[in-house]
């Protein structure tokens, strides 16, 4: 049987009218894994807040369905949707690095005989800053507390089975596994869920930098038991460049009263708030983690994308057409690259999200990725020889795939 066509496939694909919800660049855009393109509906909702800090000033804060002092709310539903999490576990604020760092207050508490955090060797550099800092902060030094893991010799990816091996190996050490949900370079998914399990056994907390997960996978964080999570909303979310960041943590936590934490006004009590109290009365939910009031006009065009991700019917719909599109851009690839071009992201669908990571084998990399760029391919670049593709379901269609698998043919040597 002859397999599908592009033509044929994006005629069947149920989400192919998402594509108008968004304005793309110029050329073939495969680079939402960087930044998601910007969600059509983002200049009505952000101008409305325009309008509104025009003619209200600053009795916006308390005015009509979008009050700015209730902003963040209007996120929580279709963060919890996306994450798979309950609204009390849910927040939109501040960035990712902030996030990550107010979780480590609350869920880093090293004991002389249990400190080490559990990160990957090729973490996400400002990943890797925030952990170390963490461990420093508390007096301890990174070459005593700081466990890396690494792939095997001469591979690129991690297996699964070794990450479970070092939360064993490292079991009465161990105080915090941080690991990402998707790794950035590789395009690798982590096994969340067996990760959390694995992590509680020997007593450690588990937390997880989902940057490249959300809005890319099926997430389950409340029934995985995840401790905490950040993402920031920039990439396959659609929020802009910049766009606030989300937080996670699991209801077993949100009212615990002895978590330490970064105290700001935006986490006590929303009742009393404005009575300017100095005594502090955590929000019962993921909200008492707040420091300040939202973003309002980064958050505007962030409703604009959440609103096409339910057009969509959430994330199984989309997670289906990007194992199609895995599908297809595997068979394109090998078909008219074959051994010219590797993809260093691991085979299994379970493994893998939008992302693909190319190396070519036989040619000056960088050279084919400045060649890509003039062809108006847009993608991205990772030190020191990888060109990193994503094919976003919401916007991208088969034929995206199809015209750049011809045009890294005619580029490749």
């Amino acid at each position: 049987m002859t397999p599908p066509t592009a033509a044929e496939l994006d005629a069947a694909d149920p989400l192919a009218h998402l594509r108008d919800e968004f304005e793309l660049p110029d050329g073939i855009y495969l680079v939402g894994n960087s930044l998601g393109a910007l969600p059509t509906a983002a200049r009505a909702y952000v101008n409305e807040e325009f309008d509104r800090w025009s003619s209200l000033g600053v009795e916006g804060h308390f005015t009509g369905r979008l009050a700015w002092k209730d902003y963040h709310e209007l996120l929580t539903d279709q963060f919890a949707a996306l994450t798979g999490s309950h609204a009390d576990e849910v927040v939109a604020m501040n960035s990712l690095t902030v996030n990550l760092h107010l979780m480590m207050v609350s869920f880093y508490r090293p004991t002389a005989g249990r400190h080490k955090i559990l990160i990957e060797g090729h973490a996400f550099p400002s990943d890797h800053f925030a952990v170390e800092s963490q461990i420093r902060q508390r007096g301890l030094d990174p070459t005593d507390s700081l466990i890396l893991l690494e792939p095997r010799g001469g591979e690129e990816v991690l297996h699964p089975d070794d990450i479970l091996q070092a939360i064993t190996d490292n079991a009465d050490e161990l105080a915090l596994v941080l690991l990402p949900g998707v790794q950035y370079y590789t395009g690798q998914v982590l096994p969340m869920a067996k990760i959390a399990q694995a992590g509680h056994s020997v007593g450690a907390i588990v937390g997880f930098d989902l940057a490249h997960a959300v809005g890319n996978l099926d997430l389950r964080l409340h029934d995985w038991d995840v401790d905490f999570a950040a993402w920031c909303t920039y990439k396959y979310l659609n929020s802009g460049p910049g766009g606030v960041g989300g937080a996670f943590v699991h209801r077993r936590h949100v009212a615990d009263p002895d978590l330490p934490k970064f105290l700001g006004w935006w986490g006590t009590n929303k009742t009393t708030r404005f009575e300017m109290e100095t005594e502090f009365d955590a929000i019962p939910t993921v909200e008492s983690w707040q420091l300040s009031n939202a973003p309002v006009l980064s958050m505007a065009a962030l409703r604009a994308s959440l609103d096409v991700f339910e057009k969509a019917g959430g994330m199984g719909p989309l997670r289906r057409k990007t194992e199609l599109q895995i599908e297809f851009f595997d068979r394109r690839l090998a078909e008219s690259l074959g051994d010219r071009v590797e993809n260093i992201t691991p085979k299994a669908l379970v493994e893998r999200g939008c992302q693909f990571a190319l190396r070519v084998t036989n040619d000056d990399g960088r050279r084919v990725f400045e060649e890509l760029e003039r062809a108006r391919v847009l993608c991205d670049w990772r030190y020191p020889d990888v060109i990193r593709v994503a094919a976003v379901p919401l916007y991208n269609s088969f034929d995206d795939i199809d015209r750049f698998v011809d045009i890294l043919d005619g580029i490749v040597r």
